[in-house]
């Protein structure tokens, strides 16, 4: 028998689309609460379109929605909306990230259910990386080499926000019996992550300048170049590690007597002699002997790798990080949630297809197999 997981039982409604919303829902999911999706019918999540990478689905929606159960429904019909009513007559979670206003106009506001937590937001991501200040300390240092992050950094901060004031608000459910609102800005998601820009640029002081993939205020740390063509990631953290970097990579103990380089600081503001002091010497060697000499100084160091590195990253096997789980394309590999108890297994269910559980879950309702048929044929499903 399979151990309980922490949202057996839960019953998550989400109205969602893109990322933030989908992404905290795929998180309930894992810790086994049941998500119903509702999507519009003939099109779904937009999330769906975004791409045709993974034989045929997309990348986004792969990855954001295992575990769920699809419910197309057109919402601008009045029969749409008695389904979704009585969904969320038993649902203990609504999550929406519709347009500002949307869900009110569907009696769909916290006010009208009043019981059920939610989660709301209307953003794009690079906007909000924008307007974060995320851009601004993001890249090359000239004006015109500010860089976006690869992935959707400002999404991805507000659906972890979402999914963890889910969880507190059921928890405090437990305590009080009531539900909560919760109301998620991806703004304010990322603004919190900006925490150590801003206050190193607190009362006026300079931000820090952007420093392409190195690291802004701390050098060396970042990527340097190895003799046989390769670049290896290294970061020193403190006045030992610079000595033993010296001593053991460098092979010039002497170095860490320059009094250009006696202190992070004044290393990081003659950066570019340094750097070409490091430069000049991995030249003469390959990647892996580079790599050995940190560890053998233990430098913290790691490999550039592109995705498909990723992909076979030893270590993730190692670890047994891999499942593999359903989706209309087949069979596709799928990451374990990273925090895992060992009380129980996570719920690593399929991708589902646009409307694959509308049947099974009007039937639940108690909707006769006609009745189905006559709200699909007008169009309401």
């Amino acid at each position: 028998m399979t151990n309980p997981r922490p949202l057996d039982g839960i019953t998550v409604v989400s109205l969602e689309h893109a990322i933030a919303a989908p992404f905290c829902t795929r998180q309930l999911a894992d810790l086994g609460a049941r998500v119903i999706k509702v999507e519009r019918p003939g099109a779904g999540d937009f999330a769906r379109g975004y791409d045709e990478r993974v034989r045929g689905l997309a990348s986004h929606f792969v990855w954001t929605n295992r575990s769920k159960e699809s419910l197309t429904l057109d919402l601008k019909q009045d029969e749409a909306g008695d389904i979704l009513g009585t969904l969320l007559a038993d649902a203990d979670v609504l999550v929406q990230n519709l347009a500002p206003g949307a869900a009110a106009r569907m009696g769909l506001s916290f006010e009208a259910l009043h019981e059920r937590p939610y989660e709301k937001k209307k953003a794009y991501d690079l906007l909000i990386q924008s307007e974060g200040g995320f851009l601004s300390v993001t890249g090359g240092p000239g004006d015109d080499q500010m860089a976006k992050a690869g992935c959707s950094i400002a999404d991805i901060s507000a659906g972890m926000y979402a999914y963890s004031g889910i969880l507190s608000a059921l928890l405090l459910r437990g305590k009080t019996g009531k539900g909560s609102r919760i109301d998620v800005s991806m703004l304010e998601s990322l603004v919190e992550w900006m925490g150590y820009p801003m206050y190193y640029a607190f009362d006026g002081a300079p931000q820090p300048p952007r420093a392409g993939a190195a690291h802004s205020t701390i050098y060396p740390y970042g990527p340097f170049p190895t003799g046989d063509g390769g670049t290896v990631m290294l970061g020193l953290q403190n006045e030992r590690e610079w000595a033993a970097f010296c001593d053991k990579v460098l092979l010039t103990p002497t170095l860490a007597m320059d009094e250009r380089f006696s202190a992070n600081f004044k290393r990081s503001a003659n950066r570019d002699a340094l750097r070409q002091i490091i430069v000049d010497s991995f030249a003469q060697l390959a990647t892996e002997a580079v790599i050995q000499r940190l560890e053998d100084a233990q430098i913290a160091s790691a490999r550039v790798n592109d995705m498909q590195g990723v992909w076979d990253h030893p270590q993730l096997k190692a670890r047994d990080s891999w499942r593999e789980v359903d989706s209309p394309a087949g069979p596709l590999p799928s990451l374990l949630p990273p925090a895992r108890n060992a009380a129980f297994t996570p719920r690593m269910d399929g991708v589902p297809g646009l409307g694959q559980h509308s049947e099974a879950i009007l039937d639940r309702l108690g909707y006769s197999p006609d009745a189905i048929g006559g709200l699909r044929a007008r169009g309401v499903i």
